[in-house]
Order: C-alpha cells, then structure tokens, then sequence
C-alpha cells in the first residue's frame, strides 16, 4: 500500500534535547509510543527556539486541529508525559497522535492508525497557543 510522504516537521533544539533525555531515560519495553516518537526526532529538522516559525508546533503547545472524514474539530496541549496527568486537553508526546502531532505547521495533514486500524486523517487548523511565540523560549 502506497502511504503519502510525511510533512516535514521542525523542532526547537531545546525541545529535541528534552525529548532525547526522555526517550534515554525510558527502558525499551516501557512505552510503545517509544519508537513512534524517535522516528519523528530522527527525521525532523532542528532550529534554534527563537527561529522556529510561529505556526509550528511545538511542546507545550495549544493546537487545534480537524477530522478530514467529519470535519469535527479538537483542540489539545502537546505535553510531556509528567504534565498529562488524565487532563482532557492534554494529550502526551509519547500518545500516537502527539508523536504525530509534534513539529507539524498549520495546513499539514497526516493519518495515523485509529480504533480497529482505520486510519485517521486530520489537518492542522491552528497553533492556537506556542510558548516560543509568546516568548517563553527556555520553559
């Protein structure tokens, strides 16, 4: 089956060092989203905080994004594993759609698998809140 290429995805270098340290200090076996999310590291380009544009995301950002089938929308903030804490606008980096959702731009689309399989296609619709663009840099 013929899967679309992946939108490239950029990341501050200070997010890429903390979510490095993170996958590091986790046993293989621990997560299974472990493999999922150094994949997106290992293909992602690497900016400095202040260069990042402001329509990426981010950790620790507020997006906003759509069901390609529906056209229903979500609004998440993409958080480290210590900050989800069962909040229902969290969802973690380790998670399926948060590795997924990690360095994508506005417009961007994906898919990733869903119940049973399915796949599921969501567009980015905003970045509503990146902490770089407010001006935290060193969070």
């Amino acid at each position: 089956m013929n899967q679309p290429s992946k939108p490239v995805i950029v990341l501050t270098s200070l997010d890429y060092d903390r979510l490095e340290a993170l996958l590091d200090s986790l046993p293989d076996s621990a997560m299974p989203g472990k493999a999922n999310l150094q994949a997106e590291l290992d293909r992602a380009e690497i900016v400095e905080p202040k260069d990042i544009p402001p329509t990426v995301v981010t950790m620790n950002s507020t997006v906003r994004f759509a069901l390609e089938e529906t056209g229903e929308e979500f609004s998440y903030t993409l958080v480290y594993p210590k900050d989800a804490d069962g909040n229902a606008g969290r969802i973690s980096v380790l998670a399926p759609v948060g590795s997924a959702l990690l360095g994508l731009s506005t417009g961007d689309r994906i898919s990733w698998p869903g119940p049973g399989g399915k796949p599921i296609k969501v567009r980015i619709v905003e970045v509503v809140y990146q902490p770089e663009r407010a001006g935290e840099m060193h969070r």
